[in-house]
């Protein structure tokens, strides 16, 4: 290996190291090596290919050496011929084990890579609804993308790294003592002059670099927030570009000041590093060459001694560094491993069991309920903050009670923050309760299954979430076996057929992220589609027509009114008028039930649903006379 190479090496290995470097605990290591247990055959093999690979590297300068010493004594020509096949077939055999042991780092750290995300994935998928609205997004794929690889990084580079070195070091020392022992020990002398400035200069371009992803890291979320369908919008209405323009370009600009220091640093270090490995040579060549005209050393050996002089302080700068490349990597696997030790709030209990068959009956007993602290659901280090939020832990929910009979539907009315889309969401079990019980058909939402209460619970809330996927993958989630008839009947059913067959790609059309391709009330329908497609025995509705025209809410609660023949609903609404013909109306207010009734006997009772309409009734009556005045 040249010198410049070993040099330019040296420092990368120690930059990266240096990255981030925290203690670890003990238990670490024991949980890497559960995880690297179904590997251990890939692992040895690829072991004692490293092993094998560091004893051709050293074979490779002794032969050389003969070939010399076979040369100045005349040696039979065939001998040099011979010799020189052999270092030909150490090197075809170097290449061809450095392919296998390539192929096998490969499928050991994508086998590892591969385990470790789908571990994180399947954990956080677990997380409850608490967990993502605490967790900064981008926080969390890192976890998946930047701290997983450098876990694998553990195995495919530092673990073989460390082996081979040791292997070629010890090799190295102990053929460089016995050729010549006094050269190697003052070709030692120069190895600080080579280590210490890779640490320090490291350590800085280590801090540089911190610095810049940094920078990198503000300017992608910054482009994220930005360059989203929503985040354009509030730009191009609230926005100051020139100032948004500014503030970029001054962090892209310290960006590019970090990269012309870290060249120049990285040229001086390599230029210096470079003048040293030649003053090493110089000396090896120069006493070598004094002992070989003395009589005391083969000139073969002065070549032998030059070779591996790069033998020898590739692997000692990279052992150098070693502990904290180990350590750069535990902490990776530390970052990963918080994920997986925070547990989620909402488990599924062994003896767990199905909702029973038939129309399904809700009812809430007693239910109390305050939102968990950030300490039960969150990480500081995923929410980017110093500390975690202790919150107040209050309640918002207090001795809520109220049954519906299998095919009722009861509507939930009330201000905005009254609790209504709390009570909605401990039904599908997106929280526990504090206190009391949530039941389906007399059973415990915390002895059912999950599986089961997906299968029962059909929700359509308030933003119309789609994810940026096609129309058909969007409805398919509801329901992955249905067909295309009855694709187009959930659609016929919500009014949006003629909608989509007019799409570019009909079914196959790609909504958009957040489904912004589309508009509010198409979004809205697509979701009621969803539902009609799953066709599932107990419907929440958590503001379903909110953004919906009158037309097209008309239309839409004839939909809704016939998927919803037969089934137990939970219907919340700001707009009375859409909840008229409900069986039972609950008013909450400040997370109590204040009344409850039917739409005619809570106007006659004279409280705060008849408040309620009567506000309403005269901001319609309002906007009429306008629209009339014009």
């Amino acid at each position: 290996m040249d010198m410049e190479v070993t040099a330019w090496h040296s420092l990368q290995s120690t930059v990266t190291a240096q990255q981030e470097h925290r203690p670890f605990s003990r238990a670490t290591l024991h949980r890497i090596a559960a995880f690297a247990r179904p590997h251990r055959g890939r692992i040895l093999r690829f072991l004692l290919l490293s092993v094998v690979t560091a004893l051709l590297a050293v074979a490779t300068p002794v032969l050389a050496g003969w070939v010399v010493d076979a040369i100045v004594r005349g040696d039979d020509p065939g001998r040099v011929t011979g010799l020189a096949l052999l270092i030909a077939l150490i090197a075809v055999s170097e290449a061809a084990l450095g392919l296998l042991t390539r192929w096998l780092s490969a499928n050991l750290g994508e086998g590892l890579i591969l385990d470790l995300r789908t571990a994180v994935f399947d954990h956080v998928q677990r997380m409850p609804v608490a967990f993502f609205t605490r967790t900064r997004t981008g926080a969390l794929v890192s976890r998946l993308n930047n701290d997983v690889i450098g876990a694998q990084r553990a195995f495919s580079n530092t673990l073989s790294g460390v082996v081979s070195n040791c292997v070629t070091l010890l090799l190295t020392l102990a053929v460089m003592l016995t050729i010549s022992w006094q050269i190697t020990l003052l070709a030692l002398v120069l190895l600080p002059v080579f280590v210490v400035p890779a640490r320090r200069m490291g350590a800085r371009m280590a801090d540089l670099q911190r610095e810049a992803a940094a920078h990198n890291s503000t300017m992608g979320t910054r482009m994220t927030e930005r360059f989203s369908a929503p985040g354009a919008t509030l730009v191009k209405l609230f926005g100051r570009p020139a100032d948004e323009s500014a503030e970029f370009a001054a962090r892209a600009g310290r960006v590019r000041d970090i990269g012309v220091r870290t060249a120049m640093l990285q040229s001086t270090f390599i230029t210096a590093l470079t003048l040293v490995s030649a003053l090493a040579l110089a000396l090896v060549y120069g006493l070598g060459g004094h002992f070989a005209l003395r009589g005391t050393l083969e000139p073969g050996a002065v070549v032998a001694l030059a070779l591996l002089l790069t033998r020898l302080y590739a692997p000692l700068t990279a052992l150098a560094g070693a502990r904290v490349e180990v350590m750069s990597a535990l902490v990776s696997f530390e970052r990963v491993f918080e994920i997986l030790d925070l547990k989620p709030l909402i488990a599924q209990k062994p003896d767990a069991r199905r909702v029973p068959d038939g129309p399904v009956s809700v009812e809430f007993d007693a239910v109390s309920f305050g939102y968990p602290s950030a300490e039960k659901v969150s990480l500081a280090s995923l929410e980017e903050v110093a500390t975690l939020d202790p919150g107040d832990g209050s309640r918002v929910l207090h001795d809520v009670s109220f049954t519906a009979e299998p095919g009722q539907t009861v509507a939930l009315v009330g201000s905005s923050g009254a609790g209504k889309s709390t009570i909605a969401q401990l039904l599908p079990r997106l929280y526990d309760t504090d206190a009391g019980a949530v039941r389906l058909n007399g059973v415990d939402v915390r002895d059912l299954t999950a599986d089961s209460i997906r299968e029962t619970l059909g929700m359509v809330t308030q933003d119309g979430h789609l994810f940026h996927e096609s129309v058909r993958a969007n409805l398919l989630l509801a329901r992955p076996e249905a067909t295309e008839e009855e694709i187009w009947d959930a659609l016929r059913r919500s009014r949006l057929d003629g909608l989509v067959a007019s799409l570019p790609d009909s079914l196959d059309t790609v909504v958009g992220e957040r489904g912004y391709r589309l508009s509010g009330g198409e979004r809205q329908r697509l979701t009621i589609a969803r539902l009609l497609l799953a066709r599932q025995r107990v419907v929440i509705l958590d503001e379903a027509t909110a953004h919906l025209d009158s037309t097209s809410e008309a239309a839409v609660q004839e939909a809704l009114a016939e998927a919803l023949a037969g089934r137990t609903a939970l219907v919340i609404a700001h707009r009375l008028s859409t909840v008229r013909s409900a069986d039972l109306i609950l008013v909450v207010e400040d997370g109590r039930v204040v009344e409850r009734g039917t739409h005619e006997e809570l106007l006659a009772a004279g409280g705060r649903y008849e408040e309620l309409h009567r506000t309403q009734f005269e901001q319609s009556e309002a906007g009429e006379a306008a629209r009339s005045a014009r």
